[in-house]
Formats: C-alpha cells, structure tokens, sequence
C-alpha cells in the first residue's frame, strides 16, 4: 500500500470491495473506518446504480481489489464505464501489479506483450482459447489458479509445444516464487499456493534456411542493391539472430 492509497481512503466516504471480511482486515491495519460495503461481479448490475447515484450526491467512493487491481481481472470495469457517461471524476491510484511485476522478473521479452487474464475454467474451450492465441508473436500474460495450474500448462504444451515459460506466485509478498523454465519442463509442479502469473514466450519467429554462409548472404544481398547496413539487417532477421553477430562476421572478413 502506498502512503496516497492510505491517504485516500482515509478521505473518502464509502468504502467498496468484493468480500468486506478480507478488506476489512486492510482498513483495521491502516486504522482506517468508513463504510464497507460489497462490489463484486455477482451484484454488479443493481449495486452500479446506487453507487452512482451516491457520486452524484456529492460522495466521494473508492472501489478497491481484495488482491491484485481492480479492472485487471477483477471487478470495476461497469462501474467506471457507467461514472464516465455521467461526467464523474475517476481517478486510479497505482498498486502493486501482478502481471507488471511478473513481466520484469521473467527474463523473457517484455515488450510487447498480450495479458489474456484467466484462461476459460472448461478444457475445451481453454484449448480452443489458446488456439487463437498460438500465432501471437508477442509474450503472452495469463492469470491462473493454484488447483489448475498443471492442467493449464499441459494444455499450453498440448496445442503451442516447446516454448519458454515463467510461473510467478504470491508477487511482492513474503512468499513471492518464481520458477523458469519451458511449457515441457513445468509440468508438474508440486504445492503451488497463492495468486499466480504465467509468462508465456510468443510464437518464435520461422528461421529461413540458407545453404550460403552469413558473409555470402550479406554480400548476396549487396549485390542486389542493399546497402551494408540494410543486407545485415535482412540477414540477421532472415536468421533468427542478433544483428551484431552479422555485422561482426561481415567485418571482421
């Protein structure tokens, strides 16, 4: 918690959160007493409309998360959108960030990326979900659960095959892990608890095969029309590798 987010909620008048027991315990922390009531996805329709008139009432209201943020896989999203259309002041006052902090400490590329959130509960629709996904060039950021994280990942081994892979739990807190390795390797892991985070690598990019070496495909492509600098560009995309490692092998000939 951030010494503005304490300070918040000190301010406002009314309290939201999706189980008043878990956040309740926040607000006896911080010492902080106002109002708690309930917002969560299973009351969202009929309790968005009182909230709003309680806005336009003059109340000042914060929505928070029992963990992770609010909108990012978790309730909000209904009621920002209805404050919007009534010209009410919406301001976000950062946290810590689940995927964010995942994404830093994975080791694989962090831009750009996809956060899916939470794959579909039922295997086949999961399957198919991630189907749609298996083209996607760019790191993948799903949300899951400790019950179905191994039947997650076999089902990301089953339809993408080898790629790498980064489980994170419990981020920023005492029993933060993270585990690396591939979709093959984390197969089965054993007593994971608490939030998890899946970074998933990106489709790798097809290497075209070449029987010439690196110096005469550059030399090739120079002989087309591509200045130096463009034909070790092309080659080390054409390859799948650094572009100094090309320029290093073309000037050092």
């Amino acid at each position: 918690m951030s010494f503005r987010a304490v300070k918040i909620l000190k301010s406002v008048d009314i309290v939201y959160a999706e189980d008043t027991r878990v956040s309740g315990k926040l607000l006896k922390h911080f010492e902080i007493s106002k109002p708690l009531k309930t917002y969560h996805d299973f009351n969202k329709e009929f309790k968005t409309e009182g909230i709003i008139k309680e806005l336009l009432d003059g109340l000042n209201i914060a929505i928070i998360s029992d963990a992770g943020y609010p909108l990012i896989s978790d309730p909000g999203y209904f009621l920002i959108r209805e404050a919007i259309k009534e010209n009410i002041n919406v301001v976000s006052i950062p946290g810590a960030n689940a995927l964010l902090s995942a994404l830093v400490v994975s080791g694989i590329p962090p831009m750009p990326f996809h956060f899916y959130g939470f794959l579909d509960n039922k295997e086949g629709k999961r399957k198919k979900e991630i189907e749609r996904l298996s083209n996607l060039e760019e790191t993948i950021i799903f949300y899951e659960s400790p019950h179905r994280i191994n039947k997650t990942i076999k089902n990301l081994h089953e339809v993408l095959g080898e790629r790498d892979l980064v489980v994170a739990r419990e981020l920023t807190k005492r029993y933060e892990e993270i585990i690396r390795g591939t979709t093959s390797s984390l197969l089965e892991l054993d007593d994971l608890k608490g939030e998890i985070v899946i970074i998933l690598e990106g489709k790798r990019k097809e290497v075209i095969p070449s029987d010439l070496s690196i110096l005469e495909e550059v030399n090739q492509l120079i002989e087309s029309g591509l200045s130096s600098k463009d034909a070790i560009k092309q080659v080390a995309k054409n390859r799948n590798i650094p572009k100094n490692e090309v320029y290093m092998e073309y000037h050092t000939d």
